[in-house]
Order: C-alpha cells, then sequence, then structure tokens
C-alpha cells in the first residue's frame, strides 16, 4: 500500500468509500466484512456520510470497525441543512452514536448549504476544541468556494474525479496542490459504469495483468496529495482495489488515457454526484 499524508496522518492512497451501503439489511453482514478485509490490506480510511442510507451506512461502519477503532482513520460527513450553529452539534453526536466512537478524525461538510461557511466552520472548532474530531474540511467546493473559506484548519476537500470528470484539473486541483491541500476523489470509477468499459482501458489493464477499475484507481491516485475511495462489497474487488495501490501508469500509458479522455482547456462547472 501506498500513504500520503491527511490531516497529519499517514493514511492509504487508496481508502474505502461507503455509498449506498446501509440500505439493505441482508446485505450489511458482507458490507461489514468487506470493510474489514479491507482495513487488514492496508485500506484503513473510511470514508461515510450521515447521508449515506441516512445514517446506514455509518452504522454498518461502525460495525466493521468495533473493536479496531484505534486502526481506522475515519471520515464522515454533515448534510448542510444541519450544518448550523445548532445543527453540527446535533448531527455529530448522531453520526457518534452511530459509528460507535467518542470521535471522528475527520469531518465534512457534504457541500455548501443556506448556512454561512464561518458559522459552520465555527462549530466545527467547537467540536475540535471538545474531542469529538480531530479535524474538519469539506465536500464539493470550487476554488472561489475554498478562496471564501481562507482557513489553514481545512484539512481537505472531497470532489468527483475520475478519468471522464476531469474538470477539476483545470484550477481547482492545480491551487490545491499549491497550497498543499490534500484532495479526496470520490467515484473514482464513474460508479463502474461505461468508464470501465472502454477499450483502451482494457488495453492497459492487459498489459500491466491489471483490471480497468484498478488502472482508473492508479490513475486517478497517480500523483501524491490524491485520495481515492472507490467503494467495494465483494472480497475479489476488496483485494483489487488494495493492490491498485501497487500498479504505476507508464508515461505511455498516461499520455493513451489523455487521448481517450481529454483534460480540460478552460474552466468547468464543479461536477458533484
Amino acid at each position: 500500500m501506498r500513504y500520503m499524508k491527511l490531516a497529519g496522518c499517514k493514511v492509504p492512497a487508496i481508502g474505502q468509500g461507503t455509498w449506498y451501503m446501509g440500505e439493505d439489511p441482508a446485505r450489511r453482514a458482507a458490507e461489514v466484512a468487506a470493510l474489514q478485509q479491507g482495513i487488514d490490506l492496508g485500506m484503513n480510511l473510511i470514508d461515510t456520510a450521515e447521508m449515506y442510507a441516512e445514517g446506514g451506512a455509518e452504522q454498518v461502519v461502525g460495525r466493521a470497525i468495533a473493536g479496531r477503532r484505534d486502526q481506522v482513520f475515519l471520515v464522515s460527513k454533515v448534510y448542510p441543512h444541519n450544518a448550523s450553529q445548532r445543527g453540527v452539534p446535533a448531527a455529530c453526536e448522531r453520526s457518534l452514536t452511530r459509528l460507535g466512537t467518542d470521535v471522528i478524525d475527520l469531518y465534512l461538510l457534504h457541500w455548501r448549504g443556506q448556512y454561512p461557511l464561518e458559522e459552520t466552520v465555527e462549530a466545527f472548532e467547537r467540536l475540535r476544541e471538545q474531542g469529538k474530531i480531530r479535524h474538519w474540511g469539506v465536500s464539493n467546493f470550487d476554488v472561489d468556494d475554498l478562496s471564501e473559506l481562507d482557513r489553514p484548519a481545512c484539512a481537505t476537500n472531497q470532489v468527483l474525479y475520475n478519468p471522464i470528470q476531469r474538470g477539476i484539473e483545470f484550477d481547482l486541483l492545480p491551487w490545491s496542490r499549491q497550497r498543499g491541500l490534500p484532495t479526496m476523489a470520490y467515484c473514482p470509477l464513474a460508479q463502474a459504469g461505461k468508464l470501465l468499459q472502454h477499450p483502451l482501458l482494457h488495453e492497459i489493464a492487459e498489459r500491466h495483468g491489471a483490471t480497468p477499475a484498478q488502472v482508473c484507481l492508479a490513475w486517478v491516485t497517480r500523483e501524491d496529495g490524491v485520495i481515492a475511495i472507490p467503494k467495494a462489497v465483494s472480497p475479489e474487488h476488496v483485494r483489487l482495489n488494495a493492490a491498485a495501490a501497487g500498479l504505476s501508469l507508464t508515461s505511455e500509458d498516461l499520455r493513451a488515457i489523455d487521448r481517450a479522455f481529454p483534460a480540460p482547456t478552460r474552466k468547468q462547472h464543479l461536477a458533484m454526484v
């Protein structure tokens, strides 16, 4: 596993996402087992949110980390409609209860909403002072949003990023790198849709004895400062995700991907899903 720094901690370049987990009780045992397998393989950064299955994903994570909380870097997110002075601490307490822990390592504002950023940040800072969270950050913020925030305590920005969603490369990613702000890439596999069927990714994967999904993960994390958080439930997908951290794409591979999925040449509206 390849590691990098996030909020002063060593975390894997490839962690584990939990979107859509916790929605089907019949799948919870498999979801818990997948997260535990991922931890065993070094993917000890787990990302979740109160939005996912309305707390169901946090419950899955809570079961997965029970008895091994100290092995995990735990990330969760607060709904924008809960991001007020009173709403943030109440939402955090609910998340802590579902996660079965007394502290969240990194707590994010899921996206901007009706409340002023300063109000949300003040609430985050109080939680940090109380020991409820260790660090805070944001999600789905563009350059203008981050410039308005202008807080060095912000630990990360979590955004959509994969070979067919490269808009952040024009300005957001360079802006973040210049300031040492790590980026967390959600949906790095484009939700395992048509992207993974692309002939070029299969061609590159075959050359490396890998899978198209592993090529995508290696591409997203090709430079320091970007962490991918794919979701996987099957044991084989978990294993492959972890192994992708050891895949190095060649300059020829990267040029071919640029030709097939061109980088942006102008500012684009920040994509979200």
